[in-house]
């Protein structure tokens, strides 16, 4: 759209940034949006319980609204959604940033792994969030039906299931219902918020300060401790930067300053209010708000939005998984597109399966959202730490930002995530263990992959011959057969190993062949007409490298029917039933050889076993796929 157009209309624009804006509130928020259902509740009724008396209670809700508007607001809605690349955000879309736009090396190996690290408690908190916030909606059934108390596990398990069960469909018609059910939702829990916080007016003066100062002065042992529920309150910060490629910055913005922060602090505050009034409600704030013959509908609405914000987290797992693929962090797996409209629109079986799995091992292992609230911090924390290292690196090396303004911004970033880490430090006995060994666990597995792929790619390239001594030797002595061979390379340079192969054992060669390499970029997305490069090496062959984002799907066919409008730079069109596609199939030998440990050599070699095939992956029709196998030593 033009900037004419732009200027003369206003209301077309305002309309796009209200419908962006309500898909926001629908898709991007229900993490966070779902958090007053139990981060309240654990603060004074969890692992570490606080006095239920004003200053208490006063102080926790000055806590949350400034950890909000500090780590919320000011970190990731204000700073780090600037940081954008190409439009996509997440850890992984940041490294890229950092590694295509950072000339100073000595950032890359220690942000990489950070960088890595954040990813793998991602996974981790993708197994929590589900659990946490079903399980926390579904406990209302307690407060309002206890005779259904026993019935609350088995129901969500059956949620659960549902959930992942329909991935395979795809999410675009469910998801036009998110953002006006998430509307109910904010609407319901600031109404019921309000109402109790206006019979306790003088709960408003928690959005000052001093509360929360004098909350860690009057008992700083207490106060320390709490912050590991307080962090509650903003969980799913990190997931307004993941999925801001969806809706874009200013729509995420919009509904977080006016729609979504207003809400869930008139919830917050009323549930601080009705805790001055009735300390009997501790064990369930969120459901006493609301009188008897509403707790009912409440649940019901509750559940649908913890539903939307396990659905948010599992499509973020699978755009993650996807970005972790094309980066050469994580195996080739099966991917499905359920939409042909929407390239967003990914279904990824392993994943879906794999995290059901591990969703409801965590219910039936901690029981309770109490409980697994104490697991859900330390994912969370560990994440918003690691971004502010990714942050860093952004202001003084991409940005060139003064050290006068950002060390200051920086230190009050590292001073409040290293108090929230520290203080959820203190839960790994309860359960914060979890997510440090999933992440752990995950971090190891992507590493291995990244590190011993790398490994491999160096092995081969050893006894490469030189392509234009391959050519000068072969091209003349062997037999030339009609047809296209296309022989699927990681490296750009030296003889593929199927097509030394095919030569060894076929003795022949095709009139025309390709040494293909696809390649993926720092940048989500490769415009068709910077997808193919080409270079003509004499006697019937030719170089090509074809290029994709990290958010975009590698279609081989595709591509090579719109390179072949080239003409003669590639010798012609590509016709499928003429064109052959050979593939390398690397068995690894684990040896003794300096680079991993045996242990390493031998998950990496499990991982290239199951990986996706290189035919399915890209594409290649089945009937035209020739695979070749060969050793490699790592």
């Amino acid at each position: 759209m033009s900037p004419e157009h732009d200027q003369h209309h206003p209301h077309g624009r305002e309309a796009a940034l209200w419908k962006l804006g309500l898909g926001a509130i629908g898709i991007v928020f229900g993490d966070i949006g779902t958090s007053p259902l139990y981060a309240f509740r654990e603060t004074f009724a969890g692992h570490h319980p606080l006095a239920l008396d004003p200053p208490h209670i006063m102080g926790v809700i000055s806590l949350m609204f400034w950890s909000m508007m500090i780590v919320v607001t000011l970190k990731y809605v204000t700073l780090i959604m600037r940081a954008d690349n190409k439009g996509e955000g997440g850890s992984l879309a940041l490294l890229a940033l950092i590694n295509r736009e950072s000339g100073q090396k000595r950032w890359t190996a220690g942000i990489v792994i950070l960088g890595v690290f954040a990813t793998a408690l991602f996974y981790g908190d993708s197994m929590i969030t589900p659990a946490v916030s079903v399980l926390s909606a579904v406990e209302g059934l307690a407060v309002a039906a206890p005779g259904f108390s026993n019935w609350v596990q088995p129901i969500v398990i059956a949620i659960l299931v549902f959930l992942f069960s329909i991935q395979r469909t795809g999410t675009a018609r469910v998801g036009a219902m998110f953002g006006p059910i998430m509307l109910i939702y904010f609407a319901t829990i600031a109404t019921l918020g309000v109402i109790s916080a206006a019979q306790t007016p003088e709960v408003l003066w928690a959005f000052l300060p001093t509360y929360a100062l004098n909350f860690f002065l009057i008992d700083p042992v207490a106060a320390f401790l709490a912050l590991g529920s307080v962090v509650l309150a903003v969980t799913g910060a990190e997931a307004l930067y993941a999925d801001m490629g969806h809706f874009g910055r200013k729509p995420i913005r919009f509904s977080w300053l006016w729609f979504v922060l207003p809400a869930l602090m008139c919830n917050y505050m009323g549930q601080g209010a009705l805790l001055m009034r009735d300390a009997s409600a501790v064990h369930s704030p969120f459901y006493f708000l609301a009188p008897e013959y509403l707790r009912l509908p409440l649940v019901g609405i509750a559940t649908m939005a913890a539903i939307i914000a396990s659905q948010a987290v599992i499509t973020g797992a699978f755009s993650v998984t996807q970005q972790g693929i094309q980066l050469g962090f994580i195996p080739r797996l099966r991917i499905s597109h359920t939409s042909a409209d929407t390239a967003g629109q990914i279904y990824i079986p392993l994943i879906n399966w794999a995290l059901m799995i591990a969703i409801i091992l965590l219910v039936l292992t901690f029981q309770t959202s109490s409980n697994l609230t104490a697991a859900y911090g330390i994912a969370v924390t560990g994440a918003m730490l690691i971004d502010n290292f990714l942050i860093a690196v952004v202001l003084f090396t991409l940005w060139k930002w003064k050290k006068r303004y950002a060390i200051p911004l920086l230190a009050v970033f590292f001073l409040v995530d290293l108090a929230y880490f520290a203080a959820n430090l203190t839960k790994v006995p309860d359960g914060g263990w979890f997510p440090l060994l999933a992440g752990i666990a995950i971090f190891t597995l992507l590493t291995t992959w990244a590190k011993g792929r790398r490994l491999m790619v160096e092995r081969m390239r050893e006894g490469a011959m030189p392509i234009k001594v391959f050519i000068q030797s072969a091209a003349s002595s062997a037999t030339r057969v009609p047809g296209t061979a296309v022989f699927m390379t990681s490296t750009p340079d030296g003889v593929p190993h199927a097509l030394l192969h095919n030569l060894k054992h076929n003795k022949v060669l095709h009139e025309r062949v390709i040494l293909l390499t696809v390649k993926i970029a720092d940048v989500p997305f490769v415009p068709d007409e910077k997808r193919v490069k080409l270079d003509d090496l004499g006697q019937g062959f030719h170089r090509m490298l074809m290029f994709y984002g990290f958010m975009q799907e590698a279609d081989v066919p595709a591509a090579l029917k719109e390179a072949g409008a080239c003409g003669t730079a590639c010798g012609g069109t590509f016709n499928m039933m003429d064109t052959s596609f050979f593939l390398s199939r690397q068995t690894l030998l684990a040896s003794d050889r300096p680079g991993m440990h045996i242990w390493r050599e031998k998950l990496f070699a499990w991982m290239l076993r199951n990986a996706e095939s290189a035919m399915e992956f890209f594409r290649l029709p089945t009937n035209r796929v020739v695979e070749l196998g060969s050793q490699v030593e790592i």
